[in-house]
């Protein structure tokens, strides 16, 4: 019989704890509370557990702090990390995740979503990490080596920059991208690059991608997800 996998909560909100509790229960995870971010890092170093929900506003410690000390100790570094933040601290969230949590869960939050999401980091982590050749994705294919994307047999002209940020994407399946993560893959013979322009290319690769699926998913003040189940096209009447 295999382990549980054991989550650490960081959260000082009783309710919360006790809801996440409850479903970390019912979804077969073994969960630890701390309530403050001096002892939950304390906790991090002592129970390595596969995974932390690290609320951000915290006694003692805030949870940028607890990321950030994660993030530097390569004992630790390879911990996921969920955030979770008051729906409207997006610029919180845009902090969080580049200091290098994996996702993030906005207040109020439905904990089957979250515990989705941990599934989701959790499953990632077992895989090997090896930069696929291609990758497929509905009539879709990425020749990483070729720079090539394919509909069927046709092939979709992409401009570097799309070409690089639809990559990164496409290998970071289901987790959030903030703009300053993906301008990384945007070169430098596109002029004036600044995090907005991200926004361009996005809608430029919507464009070609085409409506069948709605793929690329905006996180309103964050960046951009693309998404593991892709919405169905609606069929028009």
């Amino acid at each position: 019989m295999s382990q549980k996998k054991r989550i650490l909560l960081i959260e000082d909100e009783e309710d919360i704890a006790a809801l996440i509790k409850l479903q970390a229960e019912m979804s077969g995870y073994k969960l630890h509370v701390e309530v403050d971010g001096i002892n939950g890092f304390q906790a991090v170093k002592r129970e390595r557990p596969d995974l932390v929900i690290l609320d951000i506003m915290l006694p003692g410690q805030n949870g940028f702090d607890v990321c950030r000390k994660m993030k530097s100790d390569p004992d630790l570094k390879a911990i996921p990390i969920i955030i979770l933040s008051a729906k409207g601290e997006e610029l919180d969230v845009i902090l969080g995740l580049e200091l290098g949590a994996d996702d993030y869960v906005p207040k109020p939050f439905s904990p089957k979503i979250l515990f989705s999401r941990i599934r989701a980091i959790l499953r990632r982590g077992k895989e090997p990490e090896k930069a696929p050749k291609v990758i497929a994705f509905g009539e879709f294919t990425l020749e990483v080596d070729r720079y090539l994307l394919r509909k069927e047999d046709k092939i979709v002209t992409l401009t570097l920059s799309e070409f690089g940020i639809l990559k990164r994407l496409l290998t970071n399946r289901g987790k959030v991208l903030t703009r300053n993560q993906l301008l990384d893959d945007v070169h430098n013979d596109d002029a004036f690059i600044v995090d907005r322009n991200i926004d361009v290319h996005i809608a430029s690769l919507r464009k070609k991608l085409g409506p069948k699926f709605d793929w690329i998913e905006t996180v309103r003040g964050v960046g951009y997800r693309f998404k593991e189940e892709p919405m169905p096209a609606t069929k028009e009447v």
